[in-house]
């Protein structure tokens, strides 16, 4: 069976059988631009964004996270970069905000999203907070052989749009 014709730029093509049909490039330039603008806005993870990441740098930040997603979901291979040294140069990083970053984050796909793309997102952002914490957690030399899965936020904030 060959893939469907779609519309060029749409989708450069399937990574695997669960790739849901309606996940885009649009679609995850949407989530991002949305999801972080919140983020910059949000009292527990936005200090940290605005901290880390200067008010001028953000266009090319923003499209390198575009491009970290495509490779993610869509198998694109624009991403080569390595996130783990620029987030292990972060010394406040605690659960408390990877905990907030999966719930916006969550928040925003169920949001944008059909449900089967939103579902693909939450699996793939929660399998990579929970690796960037260890990661962390073991650099700082932390025991992490007791560490499980972050729980999920149950509310959160959302700022004014």
């Amino acid at each position: 069976m060959s893939e469907p014709e779609r519309p060029a730029g749409t989708r450069l093509h399937r990574i695997g059988w669960d790739t849901p049909e309606a996940l885009t490039e649009e679609m995850i330039r949407a989530v991002v631009d949305r999801f972080y603008a919140d983020a910059r806005r949000d009292p527990i993870i936005g200090p940290v964004f605005n901290r880390a990441i200067a008010p001028e740098a953000w266009p090319q930040h923003l499209s390198t996270i575009v491009d970290f997603w495509s490779s993610m979901l869509l198998g694109s291979g624009r991403y080569t970069g390595r996130p783990m040294p620029k987030h292990l140069a972060i010394p406040d990083l605690t659960d408390a905000h990877f905990m907030r970053w999966l719930a916006l984050f969550r928040s925003t796909v169920e949001e944008l999203c059909p449900p089967d793309v939103a579902q693909l997102f939450i699996e793939r952002s929660e399998r990579v907070g929970n690796s960037f914490r260890m990661n962390i957690a073991m650099r700082r030399g932390e025991d992490i052989t007791t560490m499980g899965p972050l729980e999920r936020e149950t509310s959160i904030w959302s700022p004014p749009r």
